[in-house]
């Protein structure tokens, strides 16, 4: 027996070879792979974000720990320049991070200290090394959240400077080096939300203007998002996992509540369009973490404890939670680098 895709790769009996997650084996079994982009297999990463407790200094490092096993973070690499507040989004072969701000100012006295980013930067997962700019949003923004769907990333939202939050929802290619084109709209224009990816559609959860809204997006055709449901709090800056059949959404803020961190996990169906539910709680309540997602667990790592403050205020823990069963999550480890506003993949 032979097999052939859709590019006449063919394989014969006495070959074995891979199409994307099928692997073909030589003697005549087929091997699905079911890991999904949005889910990794081997490695989380948390990239970039502000390395300091107010915000005034970013970095740029690329930060990788293992899902086999509970332990620390270790850096491998650097984006093109440091970022904070990008969307994230993984392929199957690299992490990218879209949009955010730049800058490294002693003080913030200058009126424009920082510098918002349109950049697509993307680095891959099978080496360590530094990342590459492949490519630009249509517009330049930070706060955007990130949803991946098997072919493309997608960020939403965001603050456009001057012009202020925006609903506008970009999608760029993983197959190509190239810019980013708008194909629709969130419901509510807004900033710093939480994104989360099921099979078929992209989510934008919470945001501000503080706001609960759930937002829903298709992948299969480009067009606007549909509001279909709430989380348990109104909040910015949380935390988006996703499982094969949930959307999660882990720390953030509610202003001006104090603390400002909140350790709450809420988590949302993929299958209908319902409100959260509250079905943990992180170790320690903190905003502007970052998300990864394995098979089997969401990981919430680093972030900050206060509404600005030295770099005491940074949290370094690395918290993990099961999709399997609603239970409270567990210190697993430490980031190598304290950040918040950081964006995470997985491999």
């Amino acid at each position: 027996m032979a097999y052939q895709s859709s590019s006449n790769t063919v394989i014969s009996d006495a070959r074995s070879g891979s199409f994307a997650n099928v692997t073909i084996q030589n003697a005549g079994s087929l091997v699905v792979d079911f890991a999904h982009t949005f889910q990794g297999t081997i490695s989380g990463y948390v990239t970039g974000g502000a390395i300091d407790g107010v915000g005034n200094n970013y970095g740029a490092a690329i930060q990788k720990f293992p899902f086999a096993t509970d332990t620390n973070a270790r850096s491998v690499g650097n984006l093109t320049n440091d970022v904070s507040y990008g969307a994230s989004h993984s392929s199957d072969t690299h992490g990218y991070t879209s949009g955010g701000y730049s800058g490294n100012s002693p003080n913030v006295s200058s009126p424009n200290p920082y510098t918002a980013l349109n950049s697509i930067i993307k680095f891959p997962f099978a080496v360590d090394t530094n990342g590459t700019d492949v490519g630009s949003l249509t517009q330049t923004r930070y706060g955007p959240s990130g949803a991946t769907s098997s072919t493309h990333g997608y960020a939403s939202g965001g603050n456009f400077p001057p012009v202020g939050s925006v609903n506008t929802i970009d999608k760029f290619p993983f197959l190509a080096d190239t810019n980013a084109t708008d194909v629709g709209d969130l419901t509510v224009v807004r900033r710093y939300t939480s994104g989360q990816s099921s099979t078929t559609h992209g989510y934008a959860s919470g945001g501000a203007a503080i706001t609960n809204v759930i937002d829903k997006f298709p992948f299969s055709t480009d067009t606007n998002a549909t509001d279909v449901g709430d989380l348990t709090q109104a909040r910015i800056a949380s935390a988006g996992q996703s499982s094969t059949t949930f959307g999660y959404a882990s720390g953030g803020t509610v202003p001006p509540a104090s603390p400002p961190g909140v350790n709450t996990i809420d988590k949302f169906p993929f299958a209908s369009d319902n409100n959260a539910t509250d079905v943990g709680d992180l170790t320690q309540g903190r905003y502007y973490p970052s998300g990864s997602s394995s098979t089997t667990h969401g990981y919430t790592s680093s972030g900050t404890n206060q509404a600005a403050g030295p770099a005491a205020s940074l949290v370094n823990t690395m918290d993990k939670f099961p999709f399997a069963t609603d239970t409270n999550a567990t210190d697993v480890g430490d980031v190598a680098i304290s950040v918040f506003s950081a964006t995470g993949q997985q491999d």
